[in-house]
């Protein structure tokens, strides 16, 4: 079966700190402008309030910098998105500050009308910086020099992508020269818009007679006798070489460079959460699970009674998963069926399913019976956002019909997670819903970061209170 990629990708959630293309200047502005923004808006307001710059607003700004810096990359954004955007990260940001105000007590040392003020100063302030570094990046890739020709060898499908990259990438100073190839022209893909410059044997020449910086090599990987004659080539020019990876590798999850014993490797499916990611994700749990737990106690044993007094059986129904790395773990949802089935044969929920008692209609209608879920993200066997886990029963099914299945449990499973906000909540009827919860789960190792969980969590509110789909 035909992989099918999400319509939405994490992607577009979950943007980094990089800048244009080839652009150092640029980027390194990009890091500083929303810090800074933040920072003289709020010095502003404080100045213009208080009368000065008293010591909780010269710390306040010290925690803002450390939350925002680096700043976002905005200048490929049309200006409805950078304006979204904005106002979306500035709503994580008040969150958090205000949760830190509140809990260390230091909310009182400010004047209250300073802070609403600031509330919407920072960011139109965000806005108007943005704004104001579109109309100047012309004139600041003047100030670096000419535009960096690059040439691409491999006038292929990967090779056609890249130059379509490069043409339509803003405030780039990379200026494409044109393609490098060995094959016949009827060959050759027709959609990479740039000119055919010449066969291999005359790279070389063409890269120092016309001072060419950048070089992409687009090579299939079989072709290794080519790709080193063309490297062994180039070591007379000073030009920068990069590899681009052809359709074996190009599905990466997770991809980076890295050494094996002083070996160069490049991973191919890695989790993303290692090293300093991992901490940060652990952190987050543990943190966010505390603070729900707390919230929604009174709820939780509210829900344990009405439980007990609707049928008979346990409050709390425990169901073998698979965890981390494969392994088997007991995942806890409060029991909405008369039945508590985990074994080799699970049926799914279905609509009007006979087995699912009055109160439990309503827990898996409102996705209350995944609350106790939240025990388990605590215990370190779960996430908060991550691939939904499947009953054993159904993981052993589907990881022999759908290729890359079990790649989602190179993470602990989430309570929440990417497929279920885009709609591929509650039953999978069909093997193509299926492929397109597993598709929207490698989409979200792909592009992990703190930012696209924050942006699930908010968006499972939204959805558990107007999706249809589970039952």
């Amino acid at each position: 079966m035909a992989e099918a990629n999400p319509v939405f990708s994490a992607s577009t959630v979950s943007t980094h700190s990089k800048g244009p293309l080839g652009n150092n200047m640029l980027s390194a502005v990009e890091s500083i402008l929303d810090p800074a923004a933040l920072i003289l808006s709020l010095w502003l307001v404080s100045t213009r309030i208080e009368g000065g710059l008293p010591p909780p607003y010269l710390i306040l700004a010290v925690i803002v910098f450390s939350i925002t810096f680096p700043g976002t990359s905005r200048l490929q954004f049309s200006i409805k998105r950078l304006v979204f955007d904005v106002l979306y990260s500035w709503f994580w940001v008040v969150l958090l500050l205000l949760l830190l105000g509140v809990a260390t007590g230091y909310m009182n040392e400010f004047s209250s009308e300073a802070l609403i003020t600031w509330l919407w100063v920072a960011p139109l302030s965000q806005i108007g910086a943005h704004l104001a570094l579109r109309a100047t990046a012309p004139y600041l890739l003047m100030l670096q020099g000419p535009p960096q020709r690059a040439i691409i060898v491999g006038m292929n499908d990967q090779g056609a992508a890249l130059a379509g990259r490069i043409h339509e990438t803003r405030y780039s100073k990379i200026e494409l020269s044109g393609f490098f190839d060995d094959r016949s022209p009827n060959r050759l893909n027709q959609a990479a818009n740039s000119q055919l410059l010449g066969r291999l044997r005359e790279l070389p020449g063409f890269v120092k007679e016309n001072r060419i910086q950048y070089i992409y090599l687009s090579l299939p990987m079989a072709s290794q006798p080519r790709i080193l004659h063309v490297l062994d080539e180039l070591k007379d020019t000073t030009a920068s070489i990069y590899f681009v990876p052809d359709m074996f590798i190009t599905d990466l999850i997770q991809g980076r460079s890295g050494t094996v014993c002083g070996t160069p490797v490049i991973s191919v499916c890695e989790s993303p959460f290692t090293g300093s990611n991992g901490i940060i994700k652990r952190a987050s749990d543990i943190v966010l699970s505390l603070l729900i737990l707390a919230l929604i106690s009174p709820l939780l044993l509210i829900i344990a009674l009405a439980i007990k007094l609707d049928s008979p059986g346990p409050v709390i129904f425990k169901q073998r998963r698979y965890g981390l790395d494969g392994e088997e773990i007991l995942v806890y949802k409060f029991r909405s069926m008369r039945v508590c089935e985990d074994g080799e044969s699970i049926r799914q929920a279905q609509k009007g399913d006979s087995r699912i008692t009055r109160i439990g209609a309503f827990l898996r209608k409102s996705s209350l019976d995944e609350l106790p879920q939240f025990v388990n993200v605590l215990q370190g066997r779960m996430s908060i956002v991550g691939p939904r886990p499947h009953a054993v029963a159904h993981n052993e099914i589907y990881r022999n019909l759908i290729k890359g299945y079990m790649i989602r449990h190179k993470v602990k499973p989430g309570i929440t997670g990417w497929a279920q906000v885009n709609g591929y909540r509650g039953e999978t009827r069909t093997l193509d819903k299926m492929q397109a919860r597993i598709d929207h789960d490698l989409d979200y190792l792909r592009n992990w970061s703190l930012r696209l969980d924050l942006h699930i969590i908010l968006k499972t509110i939204m959805v558990v209170f107007r999706d249809r789909a589970a039952y």
